[in-house]
């Protein structure tokens, strides 16, 4: 049934990028998204209007990743992916508790109790103003997978895109261990530049990180966090991250 449920989500997911005018590659492939209209989260990843996470991926604007991937905004990935799916897909979450999460110390305790039952624990985290995105680590202290915690309720979720989709360790694909090592990461890095180039001029890589499956390349304009894009390690396919929003501040750890 998990397998049947993923193939359906990927196969949504591939139409719906069609469907929101994306761009693959940076010249070929359906995965990389370039985003569109005023609401946050927009494009593939939402709707033009309606706040975070409409559409698609979420349901009603009324919180992050709500809809399909979750139920009236109550907490990521309720719904048609609840919480038993999410777990048996090897995929890290957390129920909200309600309580706001308005700082990155606050934000990285939530991650680490999400992180806990993997294994994992968390590295660097970003504060944009949809949410804070939080890099998760194994005990090797290797980048393992990327988390979302949802500013409003504390909810904790496994971030929508490359982590979800690429990730062959703690994502839908991880059964499957891809073609390791077709793109390293200076490939990946003249990929994402090419990417850049052509659709986001003036955007520069800040770092990059490895996960099973992808990279994950912090972008910067004019020295600024700008937002963040991934490239697929077997396909060289790039995805843009539409979803964050605004940067407000990171912390490394």
């Amino acid at each position: 049934m998990v397998g049947a449920l993923a193939a359906a989500v990927i196969a949504l997911v591939a139409s719906a990028a069609v469907a929101a005018g994306t761009l693959g590659g940076p010249s070929s492939g359906p995965w990389t998204t370039r985003g569109y209209g005023e609401g946050s989260y927009a494009s593939m990843m939402g709707r033009q209007d309606r706040g975070p996470s409409a559409g698609m991926m979420g349901g009603q604007g009324q919180g992050p990743y709500a809809g399909m991937m979750g139920s009236q905004g109550q907490e990521p990935y309720a719904g048609m992916m609840g919480r038993s799916m999410m777990g048996s897909m090897g995929m890290v979450w957390l129920p909200g508790d309600g309580v706001a999460v308005s700082s990155i110390p606050a934000a990285r305790v939530r991650a680490a109790s999400a992180a806990k039952t993997a294994g994992l624990h968390p590295g660097e985290v970003m504060w944009f103003d949809n949410g804070f995105y939080v890099e998760l680590k194994d005990s090797a202290g290797k980048p393992a997978t990327e988390i979302i915690v949802d500013p409003r309720t504390g909810a904790v979720s496994t971030e929508p895109g490359p982590a979800m989709m690429w990730n062959t360790r703690f994502g839908m694909m991880r059964a499957d261990g891809g073609r390791a090592g077709l793109v390293n990461s200076m490939k990946a890095r003249g990929i994402a530049t090419s990417w850049l180039t052509a659709n986001r001029p003036g955007t520069t890589i800040k770092s990059i990180d490895a996960y099973p499956g992808y990279f994950t390349l912090d972008l910067q304009h004019n020295g600024v966090v700008s937002g963040m894009m991934s490239v697929n390690s077997s396909t060289g396919a790039a995805w843009y991250h539409t979803w964050h929003g605004a940067f407000i501040a990171m912390e490394d750890n």
